[in-house]
């Protein structure tokens, strides 16, 4: 029985009250099951995936160990993930798009701090 994760995003308290009903909220918005059997995480996801009505930034993401796909771990989505996940030899990774002022602040954080500029006169 391995451990089954659900994340929510911008949920109605519904979602909140059921999957605290079954599951341990960690911290707003993510609970865990350490021992949840494929059944029960199949019912669960049945029950979320009956409520959910697609919005713009409401979202579920479950996710849990399967050893047979790429990085050893199984993903299902409701509603559209922020990031992508892909498969980059054997693990997943998130990616997502960054705009002009996310790169300007990323060069930003990277330049050295060269302290104050030297006197011009």
């Amino acid at each position: 029985m391995p451990m089954t994760i659900v994340v929510t995003r911008n949920s109605p308290e519904r979602f909140r009250g059921f999957l605290t009903s079954c599951m341990c909220e960690v911290a707003p918005g993510v609970y865990t099951a350490p021992r949840m059997t494929q059944g029960v995480r199949e019912r669960v996801w049945s029950v979320l995936a009956d409520w959910f009505q697609p919005s713009a930034d409401h979202a579920v993401l479950m996710t849990w160990p399967e050893p047979a796909l790429p990085g050893g771990q199984a993903f299902q989505f409701l509603g559209t993930p922020r990031q992508d996940l892909c498969d980059y030899d054997g693990l997943f990774l998130a990616r997502r798009e960054i705009d002009d002022a996310a790169i300007e602040e990323i060069r930003r954080a990277c330049e050295p701090s060269l302290g104050t500029p030297p006197d011009a006169s």
